[in-house]
């Protein structure tokens, strides 16, 4: 799920006024706003009595950089979890393989809602306010993640990428794993992950 936070672009929207003033500015609204949502960033932003023309974009969506919130992140959930013995591995071709035992989680969430195949075995999700390391390939529809000694049951929340002050994961280790820039990432998230909007 990608959840977009009304809050958080009503706190940025005066802040990439300011950025965007005098620089050219971008078109916040391109590629359905950055996978934001075009028709409801808009809605915001007529709300608030602005135009979406001179904003900067990475200011008004929090992107890396911008030191401003993020409003966009992206939640899986743990489908469940098994016992990872040493030596054995997970995913397609065994990419990883367990250093020791220990216990790997099934989380929603793969290439086709936009978690990067690049991420495996190279980026962290946060589960209960501990990080977890994406092990194996990416799938499809789901990934795998080695949750250790934690108890995670069926259900629990997973936080791939959100907002860094509330010690989630931020974009910037999706950009420093894949190479891709942070508007290519959201943009691919928005699209492809089921948006829903928190006040």
């Amino acid at each position: 799920m990608a959840l977009v936070s009304e809050s958080a672009l009503r706190r940025n929207a005066p802040l990439a006024l300011a950025a965007g003033s005098g620089s050219g500015a971008d078109d916040v609204l391109a590629a359905d706003a950055w996978g934001h949502g075009a028709e409801w960033v808009a809605s915001v932003l007529s709300d608030l009595g602005m135009d979406a023309a001179p904003l900067d974009a990475a200011v008004l969506f929090g992107l890396p950089g911008s030191h401003a919130q993020p409003v966009l992140s992206l939640r899986g959930k743990a489908l469940g979890t098994k016992p990872l013995l040493r030596g054995e591995g997970v995913s397609y071709g065994y990419t990883h393989r367990a250093p020791h035992d220990t216990t790997v989680a099934l989380v929603t969430g793969g290439y086709a809602q936009g978690v990067v195949r690049a991420l495996g075995n190279a980026a962290t999700v946060g589960i209960a306010g501990r990080r977890h390391r994406i092990v194996g390939r990416v799938a499809m529809d789901v990934c795998v993640v080695d949750v250790e000694d934690a108890s995670v049951p069926r259900g629990t929340e997973v936080v791939f990428f959100g907002d860094p002050a509330e010690g989630h994961p931020s974009l910037s280790e999706w950009t420093d794993a894949t190479g891709l820039t942070a508007a290519e990432i959201v943009a691919v998230v928005g699209a492809r992950a089921d948006r829903r909007v928190a006040v």
